[in-house]
Protein backbone atom coordinates (compact mmCIF):
# COMPACT_ATOMS: atom_id res chain seq x y z
CA UNK A 1 0.00 0.00 0.00
CA UNK A 2 3.13 2.42 1.09
CA UNK A 3 4.28 1.54 -2.29
CA UNK A 4 1.19 2.76 -4.39
CA UNK A 5 0.73 5.49 -2.45
CA UNK A 6 4.65 6.76 -2.88
CA UNK A 7 4.34 6.26 -6.96
CA UNK A 8 1.04 7.79 -6.72
CA UNK A 9 2.62 11.05 -5.26
CA UNK A 10 5.72 11.04 -7.27
CA UNK A 11 3.55 10.43 -10.51
CA UNK A 12 1.63 13.56 -9.44
CA UNK A 13 5.09 15.68 -9.15
CA UNK A 14 6.05 14.15 -12.15
CA UNK A 15 3.07 15.35 -14.21
CA UNK A 16 2.60 18.32 -12.60
CA UNK A 17 5.69 19.50 -13.35
CA UNK A 18 5.78 18.30 -17.28
CA UNK A 19 2.36 19.78 -17.50
CA UNK A 20 2.99 23.32 -15.89
CA UNK A 21 6.02 24.12 -18.24
CA UNK A 22 4.86 22.60 -21.11
CA UNK A 23 1.59 25.56 -20.44
CA UNK A 24 3.59 27.97 -19.37
CA UNK A 25 5.44 27.45 -22.76
CA UNK A 26 2.55 28.57 -24.22
CA UNK A 27 1.49 31.23 -22.01
CA UNK A 28 4.42 32.90 -21.89
CA UNK A 29 4.87 32.94 -26.16
CA UNK A 30 1.35 33.73 -26.30
CA UNK A 31 1.78 37.21 -23.87
CA UNK A 32 4.73 38.11 -25.69
CA UNK A 33 2.66 38.13 -29.15
CA UNK A 34 0.09 40.44 -27.34
CA UNK A 35 -2.60 37.58 -26.85
CA UNK A 36 -4.88 37.66 -24.40
CA UNK A 37 -4.91 34.10 -22.18
CA UNK A 38 -8.18 33.40 -20.08
CA UNK A 39 -6.76 30.59 -18.62
CA UNK A 40 -4.23 28.82 -17.22
CA UNK A 41 -4.84 25.23 -15.83
CA UNK A 42 -2.79 22.34 -14.50
CA UNK A 43 -4.91 19.71 -14.77
CA UNK A 44 -8.29 19.36 -16.35
CA UNK A 45 -12.23 19.22 -15.21
CA UNK A 46 -13.48 21.32 -12.09
CA UNK A 47 -11.24 23.74 -10.33
CA UNK A 48 -9.98 22.93 -6.66
CA UNK A 49 -7.88 26.00 -6.64
CA UNK A 50 -8.40 29.04 -8.94
CA UNK A 51 -6.94 32.94 -8.75
CA UNK A 52 -7.23 35.72 -10.87
CA UNK A 53 -4.29 37.44 -11.28
CA UNK A 54 -3.60 41.27 -12.39
CA UNK A 55 -3.47 40.61 -15.89
CA UNK A 56 -6.74 38.75 -15.79
CA UNK A 57 -6.10 35.59 -16.05
CA UNK A 58 -7.65 32.89 -14.45
CA UNK A 59 -4.66 30.69 -12.93
CA UNK A 60 -6.19 27.05 -11.59
CA UNK A 61 -5.36 23.28 -10.67
CA UNK A 62 -7.73 20.88 -11.36
CA UNK A 63 -9.24 17.25 -10.30
CA UNK A 64 -8.12 15.50 -13.41
CA UNK A 65 -4.23 16.20 -13.20
CA UNK A 66 -3.64 14.02 -16.41
CA UNK A 67 -2.62 17.50 -18.74
CA UNK A 68 -3.65 20.99 -18.47
CA UNK A 69 -4.65 23.98 -20.98
CA UNK A 70 -4.14 27.61 -21.71
CA UNK A 71 -7.34 28.97 -23.00
CA UNK A 72 -6.74 31.96 -24.96
CA UNK A 73 -9.36 34.69 -26.69
CA UNK A 74 -9.88 33.24 -29.65
CA UNK A 75 -12.90 34.91 -31.99
CA UNK A 76 -13.73 31.61 -32.94
CA UNK A 77 -14.94 30.64 -30.05
CA UNK A 78 -15.67 33.81 -27.44
CA UNK A 79 -17.46 36.81 -28.86
CA UNK A 80 -14.84 39.42 -29.26
CA UNK A 81 -15.39 43.17 -28.58
CA UNK A 82 -14.05 44.87 -31.83
CA UNK A 83 -11.36 46.72 -29.07
CA UNK A 84 -9.81 43.19 -28.58
CA UNK A 85 -9.93 41.75 -31.39
CA UNK A 86 -6.06 42.74 -31.57
CA UNK A 87 -5.66 40.34 -28.68
CA UNK A 88 -7.33 37.28 -30.04
CA UNK A 89 -5.09 34.34 -30.99
CA UNK A 90 -6.97 33.80 -34.42
CA UNK A 91 -6.22 37.59 -35.17
CA UNK A 92 -2.31 36.60 -35.19
CA UNK A 93 0.04 35.93 -37.92
CA UNK A 94 0.65 32.50 -38.91
CA UNK A 95 4.47 32.67 -38.02
CA UNK A 96 3.01 34.11 -34.06
CA UNK A 97 0.35 31.53 -33.57
CA UNK A 98 2.65 28.08 -34.73
CA UNK A 99 5.05 30.00 -32.35
CA UNK A 100 2.89 30.16 -29.50
CA UNK A 101 1.82 26.60 -30.28
CA UNK A 102 5.45 25.04 -30.44
CA UNK A 103 6.23 27.01 -27.40
CA UNK A 104 4.80 24.12 -24.99
CA UNK A 105 6.62 21.18 -26.70
CA UNK A 106 10.14 23.47 -27.28
CA UNK A 107 9.32 24.48 -23.21
CA UNK A 108 9.23 20.75 -22.52
CA UNK A 109 12.48 19.75 -24.28
CA UNK A 110 13.98 22.90 -22.54
CA UNK A 111 13.29 21.61 -19.08
CA UNK A 112 15.13 18.43 -20.26
CA UNK A 113 18.22 20.22 -20.78
CA UNK A 114 18.21 22.29 -17.04
CA UNK A 115 16.83 19.29 -15.38
CA UNK A 116 19.77 17.14 -16.42
CA UNK A 117 22.14 19.93 -16.29
CA UNK A 118 21.36 19.88 -12.77
CA UNK A 119 21.53 16.60 -12.46
CA UNK A 120 25.11 16.36 -14.08
CA UNK A 121 26.35 18.93 -11.62
CA UNK A 122 24.82 17.09 -8.75
CA UNK A 123 26.89 13.70 -9.65
CA UNK A 124 25.82 10.59 -10.54
CA UNK A 125 27.29 7.53 -8.83
CA UNK A 126 27.74 5.03 -11.86
CA UNK A 127 29.24 1.78 -12.85
CA UNK A 128 31.54 1.51 -16.16
CA UNK A 129 29.39 -0.78 -18.54
CA UNK A 130 31.41 -3.79 -18.62
CA UNK A 131 29.98 -7.20 -20.08
CA UNK A 132 30.90 -10.10 -17.69
CA UNK A 133 29.01 -12.86 -19.38
CA UNK A 134 27.58 -13.37 -22.66
CA UNK A 135 24.68 -16.01 -23.30
CA UNK A 136 24.95 -19.21 -25.37
CA UNK A 137 23.25 -19.32 -28.44
CA UNK A 138 22.38 -15.47 -28.19
CA UNK A 139 23.02 -12.64 -30.65
CA UNK A 140 25.47 -11.33 -28.47
CA UNK A 141 27.49 -14.56 -28.52
CA UNK A 142 28.01 -14.24 -32.70
CA UNK A 143 31.10 -12.05 -31.61
CA UNK A 144 34.39 -13.65 -30.68
CA UNK A 145 34.33 -11.65 -26.64
CA UNK A 146 37.69 -11.30 -24.74
CA UNK A 147 35.85 -11.09 -21.58
CA UNK A 148 35.40 -8.84 -18.88
CA UNK A 149 35.06 -6.08 -21.83
CA UNK A 150 33.83 -2.45 -21.34
CA UNK A 151 31.67 -1.15 -24.20
CA UNK A 152 32.89 2.68 -25.10
CA UNK A 153 30.51 2.99 -27.95
CA UNK A 154 27.35 1.77 -29.71
CA UNK A 155 27.32 2.82 -33.33
CA UNK A 156 29.49 5.05 -32.80
CA UNK A 157 27.63 6.63 -30.03
CA UNK A 158 29.62 6.83 -26.72
CA UNK A 159 28.15 5.07 -23.54
CA UNK A 160 30.02 5.45 -20.52
CA UNK A 161 26.99 3.58 -18.31
CA UNK A 162 24.73 0.71 -18.69
CA UNK A 163 21.79 3.33 -19.24
CA UNK A 164 23.34 4.77 -21.84
CA UNK A 165 23.72 1.10 -23.70
CA UNK A 166 20.10 0.26 -22.85
CA UNK A 167 19.46 3.94 -25.13
CA UNK A 168 22.14 3.37 -27.63
CA UNK A 169 20.92 -0.48 -28.23
CA UNK A 170 17.10 0.94 -28.50
CA UNK A 171 18.23 3.12 -30.96
CA UNK A 172 19.42 0.41 -33.29
CA UNK A 173 16.76 -1.45 -32.82
CA UNK A 174 15.07 -2.43 -36.68
CA UNK A 175 18.65 -2.31 -38.08
CA UNK A 176 20.65 -5.05 -40.07
CA UNK A 177 23.66 -4.29 -37.36
CA UNK A 178 25.38 -2.75 -34.69
CA UNK A 179 29.24 -2.23 -34.23
CA UNK A 180 29.80 -2.58 -30.43
CA UNK A 181 33.54 -0.50 -29.46
CA UNK A 182 34.64 -2.47 -26.52
CA UNK A 183 37.97 -2.07 -24.26
CA UNK A 184 38.48 -6.31 -24.20
CA UNK A 185 40.12 -8.11 -21.44
CA UNK A 186 43.77 -7.61 -22.77
CA UNK A 187 43.09 -3.91 -22.92
CA UNK A 188 42.74 -3.32 -26.78
CA UNK A 189 40.81 -1.67 -28.40
CA UNK A 190 38.13 -3.90 -30.70
CA UNK A 191 34.94 -3.35 -32.61
CA UNK A 192 32.45 -6.13 -32.58
CA UNK A 193 29.63 -6.33 -35.70
CA UNK A 194 26.23 -7.68 -34.27
CA UNK A 195 23.55 -8.87 -37.09
CA UNK A 196 20.71 -7.92 -35.30
CA UNK A 197 17.78 -8.37 -38.24
CA UNK A 198 16.47 -10.88 -36.28
CA UNK A 199 16.16 -9.25 -32.77
CA UNK A 200 12.60 -8.23 -31.83
CA UNK A 201 11.92 -6.90 -28.86
CA UNK A 202 8.21 -7.77 -27.09
CA UNK A 203 6.00 -7.40 -24.11
CA UNK A 204 7.10 -10.40 -22.30
CA UNK A 205 10.58 -8.84 -22.32
CA UNK A 206 10.62 -6.48 -19.43
CA UNK A 207 14.68 -6.27 -19.40
CA UNK A 208 17.12 -3.97 -20.76
CA UNK A 209 17.79 -4.16 -24.07
CA UNK A 210 21.70 -5.66 -24.29
CA UNK A 211 19.61 -8.65 -21.71
CA UNK A 212 17.80 -9.30 -24.56
CA UNK A 213 21.10 -9.29 -27.27
CA UNK A 214 22.78 -11.80 -24.15
CA UNK A 215 24.76 -9.64 -22.77
CA UNK A 216 25.23 -9.97 -18.78
CA UNK A 217 26.89 -6.88 -17.23
CA UNK A 218 29.63 -7.81 -14.86
CA UNK A 219 28.68 -8.88 -11.22
CA UNK A 220 31.91 -9.75 -8.60
CA UNK A 221 31.85 -13.69 -7.41
CA UNK A 222 29.17 -14.52 -5.21
CA UNK A 223 30.12 -17.53 -2.86
CA UNK A 224 28.28 -20.02 -1.42
CA UNK A 225 28.88 -18.96 2.72
CA UNK A 226 27.02 -16.75 4.60
CA UNK A 227 28.25 -12.96 5.41
CA UNK A 228 24.82 -11.77 7.32
CA UNK A 229 21.85 -13.17 8.36
CA UNK A 230 18.41 -11.26 8.71
CA UNK A 231 17.28 -11.07 12.89
CA UNK A 232 13.99 -13.16 13.02
CA UNK A 233 14.27 -14.44 9.60
CA UNK A 234 13.85 -18.26 9.10
CA UNK A 235 17.29 -19.13 8.72
CA UNK A 236 17.74 -17.16 11.88
CA UNK A 237 14.87 -19.74 13.59
CA UNK A 238 16.50 -22.10 11.91
CA UNK A 239 20.11 -21.78 12.93
CA UNK A 240 21.70 -20.61 10.53
CA UNK A 241 24.81 -18.86 11.61
CA UNK A 242 27.52 -15.97 9.59
CA UNK A 243 30.18 -18.06 8.26
CA UNK A 244 28.16 -20.99 7.54
CA UNK A 245 28.71 -22.44 3.53
CA UNK A 246 25.92 -24.06 1.97
CA UNK A 247 26.09 -27.36 1.00
CA UNK A 248 22.73 -28.64 -0.22
CA UNK A 249 19.15 -27.38 0.14
CA UNK A 250 16.43 -30.05 0.05
CA UNK A 251 18.91 -33.07 -0.95
CA UNK A 252 20.22 -30.89 -3.77
CA UNK A 253 23.69 -30.30 -3.70
CA UNK A 254 25.08 -27.06 -4.86
CA UNK A 255 28.24 -25.04 -5.87
CA UNK A 256 27.11 -21.67 -6.85
CA UNK A 257 24.57 -19.10 -4.89
CA UNK A 258 22.50 -18.39 -8.23
CA UNK A 259 21.08 -21.96 -8.14
CA UNK A 260 20.70 -21.62 -4.45
CA UNK A 261 19.11 -18.65 -4.27
CA UNK A 262 16.51 -19.57 -7.04
CA UNK A 263 15.91 -22.80 -5.30
CA UNK A 264 14.72 -20.78 -2.01
CA UNK A 265 12.47 -18.57 -4.20
CA UNK A 266 10.92 -21.74 -5.75
CA UNK A 267 9.43 -22.88 -2.45
CA UNK A 268 7.70 -20.22 -0.48
CA UNK A 269 6.12 -21.89 2.72
CA UNK A 270 8.28 -24.88 2.17
CA UNK A 271 10.01 -26.81 4.54
CA UNK A 272 13.23 -28.19 3.97
CA UNK A 273 16.33 -29.36 5.35
CA UNK A 274 19.64 -27.21 4.57
CA UNK A 275 22.88 -28.38 4.78
CA UNK A 276 25.75 -26.34 6.08
CA UNK A 277 29.74 -26.80 6.47
CA UNK A 278 30.23 -24.99 9.99
CA UNK A 279 33.61 -24.75 11.51
CA UNK A 280 34.43 -28.14 9.12
CA UNK A 281 31.75 -30.42 9.72
CA UNK A 282 28.28 -30.91 7.91
CA UNK A 283 25.01 -29.54 9.83
CA UNK A 284 21.47 -30.28 8.69
CA UNK A 285 19.16 -27.89 9.35
CA UNK A 286 15.29 -27.49 9.23
CA UNK A 287 14.25 -24.35 7.57
CA UNK A 288 10.50 -23.36 6.55
CA UNK A 289 11.08 -20.54 4.20
CA UNK A 290 8.76 -17.64 4.31
CA UNK A 291 6.84 -16.20 1.72
CA UNK A 292 6.86 -12.58 -0.24
CA UNK A 293 5.02 -11.41 -2.23
CA UNK A 294 5.71 -9.20 -5.73
CA UNK A 295 3.06 -8.81 -8.44
CA UNK A 296 0.77 -10.74 -7.19
CA UNK A 297 3.35 -13.36 -7.65
CA UNK A 298 4.60 -14.81 -4.32
CA UNK A 299 8.17 -16.16 -3.71
CA UNK A 300 10.03 -18.14 -1.05
CA UNK A 301 13.33 -16.54 1.44
CA UNK A 302 15.54 -17.15 3.65
CA UNK A 303 16.74 -14.32 5.00
CA UNK A 304 20.48 -14.10 4.33
CA UNK A 305 23.22 -12.55 2.27
CA UNK A 306 26.20 -14.91 0.65
CA UNK A 307 29.68 -12.88 0.71
CA UNK A 308 30.64 -11.43 -2.21
CA UNK A 309 33.38 -10.11 -3.64
CA UNK A 310 34.07 -5.88 -3.11
CA UNK A 311 32.86 -4.28 -6.80
CA UNK A 312 36.34 -3.39 -8.32
CA UNK A 313 36.86 0.55 -7.30
CA UNK A 314 37.87 0.81 -11.07
CA UNK A 315 34.80 0.10 -12.80
CA UNK A 316 32.78 2.60 -10.39
CA UNK A 317 32.70 6.45 -11.15
CA UNK A 318 30.83 9.40 -10.76
CA UNK A 319 29.51 11.70 -13.74
CA UNK A 320 30.04 15.08 -12.61
CA UNK A 321 30.56 18.30 -14.85
CA UNK A 322 31.25 21.91 -13.84
CA UNK A 323 28.35 24.83 -15.01
CA UNK A 324 29.33 25.05 -18.33
CA UNK A 325 30.58 20.77 -19.03
CA UNK A 326 27.53 20.16 -17.51
CA UNK A 327 25.12 22.18 -19.80
CA UNK A 328 26.81 20.41 -22.98
CA UNK A 329 26.21 17.60 -21.71
CA UNK A 330 22.57 18.20 -20.46
CA UNK A 331 21.78 19.65 -23.92
CA UNK A 332 23.40 17.04 -25.97
CA UNK A 333 21.68 14.32 -23.68
CA UNK A 334 18.44 15.73 -24.21
CA UNK A 335 18.84 15.74 -28.34
CA UNK A 336 19.61 12.15 -27.82
CA UNK A 337 16.59 11.00 -26.32
CA UNK A 338 14.93 13.39 -29.05
CA UNK A 339 16.47 11.70 -31.63
CA UNK A 340 16.02 8.19 -30.17
CA UNK A 341 11.96 8.78 -29.23
CA UNK A 342 11.48 9.63 -32.91
CA UNK A 343 13.20 6.79 -34.17
CA UNK A 344 10.83 4.64 -32.14
CA UNK A 345 7.71 6.01 -32.81
CA UNK A 346 9.29 5.51 -36.62
CA UNK A 347 9.39 1.91 -35.45
CA UNK A 348 6.35 1.91 -33.71
CA UNK A 349 5.12 2.20 -36.72
CA UNK A 350 6.63 0.05 -39.21
CA UNK A 351 5.87 -2.88 -36.75
CA UNK A 352 9.56 -2.90 -35.88
CA UNK A 353 8.65 -2.64 -32.19
CA UNK A 354 5.29 -3.70 -31.31
CA UNK A 355 2.32 -1.97 -29.39
CA UNK A 356 2.53 -4.08 -26.38
CA UNK A 357 5.66 -2.24 -25.52
CA UNK A 358 3.25 0.91 -25.55
CA UNK A 359 3.33 2.21 -21.76
CA UNK A 360 0.41 4.25 -20.14
CA UNK A 361 0.32 6.11 -16.50
CA UNK A 362 0.57 3.27 -14.74
CA UNK A 363 3.63 2.54 -15.98
CA UNK A 364 5.16 6.04 -15.51
CA UNK A 365 3.74 6.20 -11.89
CA UNK A 366 5.59 2.89 -11.28
CA UNK A 367 8.84 4.75 -12.93
CA UNK A 368 8.08 7.73 -11.39
CA UNK A 369 7.70 5.83 -8.08
CA UNK A 370 10.95 3.17 -8.08
CA UNK A 371 13.22 6.35 -9.63
CA UNK A 372 12.54 8.77 -6.53
CA UNK A 373 13.14 5.91 -4.24
CA UNK A 374 16.60 5.70 -5.12
CA UNK A 375 16.96 9.36 -4.80
CA UNK A 376 17.36 12.98 -6.17
CA UNK A 377 19.48 12.48 -9.25
CA UNK A 378 17.35 9.63 -10.44
CA UNK A 379 14.06 11.14 -10.54
CA UNK A 380 15.47 14.57 -12.19
CA UNK A 381 17.21 11.54 -15.37
CA UNK A 382 13.53 10.39 -15.25
CA UNK A 383 11.81 13.45 -15.03
CA UNK A 384 14.26 14.30 -18.44
CA UNK A 385 12.97 11.47 -20.45
CA UNK A 386 9.21 11.35 -19.66
CA UNK A 387 9.71 15.27 -20.66
CA UNK A 388 11.51 14.80 -24.03
CA UNK A 389 8.67 11.89 -24.84
CA UNK A 390 5.85 14.29 -23.58
CA UNK A 391 7.53 17.12 -26.09
CA UNK A 392 7.97 14.79 -28.85
CA UNK A 393 4.50 13.30 -28.35
CA UNK A 394 2.93 16.49 -28.80
CA UNK A 395 4.68 16.92 -31.99
CA UNK A 396 2.96 14.60 -33.58
CA UNK A 397 0.99 15.85 -36.94
CA UNK A 398 -2.39 14.69 -35.20
CA UNK A 399 -5.02 17.06 -34.47
CA UNK A 400 -5.84 17.41 -30.72
CA UNK A 401 -2.08 17.85 -30.67
CA UNK A 402 0.15 20.87 -30.96
CA UNK A 403 1.60 18.50 -34.24
CA UNK A 404 -1.80 18.84 -35.42
CA UNK A 405 -2.55 22.46 -35.27
CA UNK A 406 1.09 23.33 -37.04
CA UNK A 407 -0.20 21.19 -39.75
CA UNK A 408 -3.20 23.05 -40.22
CA UNK A 409 -1.64 26.18 -40.44
CA UNK A 410 1.17 25.21 -42.86
CA UNK A 411 -2.04 23.90 -44.66
CA UNK A 412 -3.30 27.57 -44.11
CA UNK A 413 0.15 28.94 -45.10
CA UNK A 414 0.52 26.95 -48.41
CA UNK A 415 -3.55 27.48 -49.09
CA UNK A 416 -3.27 30.95 -48.38
CA UNK A 417 -6.95 30.53 -46.07
CA UNK A 418 -7.10 28.83 -42.94
CA UNK A 419 -8.92 24.91 -43.16
CA UNK A 420 -12.44 24.90 -43.12
CA UNK A 421 -13.97 24.50 -39.79
CA UNK A 422 -15.90 21.38 -40.58
CA UNK A 423 -12.76 19.96 -42.49
CA UNK A 424 -11.31 20.76 -38.71
CA UNK A 425 -13.84 19.49 -36.93
CA UNK A 426 -13.62 15.80 -39.05
CA UNK A 427 -10.39 15.64 -38.75
CA UNK A 428 -10.32 16.50 -34.45
CA UNK A 429 -13.15 13.78 -34.21
CA UNK A 430 -11.02 10.98 -35.95
CA UNK A 431 -7.43 12.21 -34.29
CA UNK A 432 -9.29 12.06 -30.63
CA UNK A 433 -10.56 8.47 -31.80
CA UNK A 434 -7.09 7.27 -33.07
CA UNK A 435 -4.96 9.06 -29.64
CA UNK A 436 -8.12 7.03 -27.41
CA UNK A 437 -7.39 4.15 -29.19
CA UNK A 438 -3.42 4.65 -28.57
CA UNK A 439 -4.33 5.50 -25.09
CA UNK A 440 -6.80 2.10 -24.60
CA UNK A 441 -3.95 0.01 -25.85
CA UNK A 442 -0.96 1.81 -23.56
CA UNK A 443 -3.38 1.12 -20.43
CA UNK A 444 -4.14 -2.30 -21.21
CA UNK A 445 -0.45 -3.07 -21.35
CA UNK A 446 0.04 -1.89 -18.19
CA UNK A 447 -2.98 -3.49 -16.92
CA UNK A 448 -1.40 -6.71 -18.65
CA UNK A 449 2.14 -6.03 -16.77
CA UNK A 450 0.62 -6.30 -13.46
CA UNK A 451 -1.41 -9.68 -13.88
CA UNK A 452 1.41 -11.40 -15.06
Amino acid sequence: MLDIIWSLGAFIVTLGVLVTFHEFGHFWVARKCGVKVLTFSVGFGKAIWQREGRDGTVYQISRIPLGGYVRMLDERVDEVPASQRHLSFNGKSIWQRAAIIAAGPVANFLLAIVVLWWMLMIGVASVKPVVGSVAEGSIAAQADWQLPAEIQAVNGQATADWQQVNLAFAGALGDAEVSISVLDAQQRQRTLNLDIREWRLNNDEQQPTFVSLGMQPFQPEIYTDISYVEEGSPAAQAGVQVKDKILALDGTLYQDWSPIRDAIMANPGATVPLTVLRDGQELTLSVTLGERTYNDTSYGYLGVEPRREAYPEDYRFVQQYGIVDGFVQGAERTWNLMVLSVKMIGKLLTGTVSVTNLSGPVAIAEGAGVSASYGLVYFLGFLALISVNLGIINLLPLPMLDGGHLLFLAIEGVRKKPVSERVQEICYRIGGALIFALMVIAISNDVLRLLK
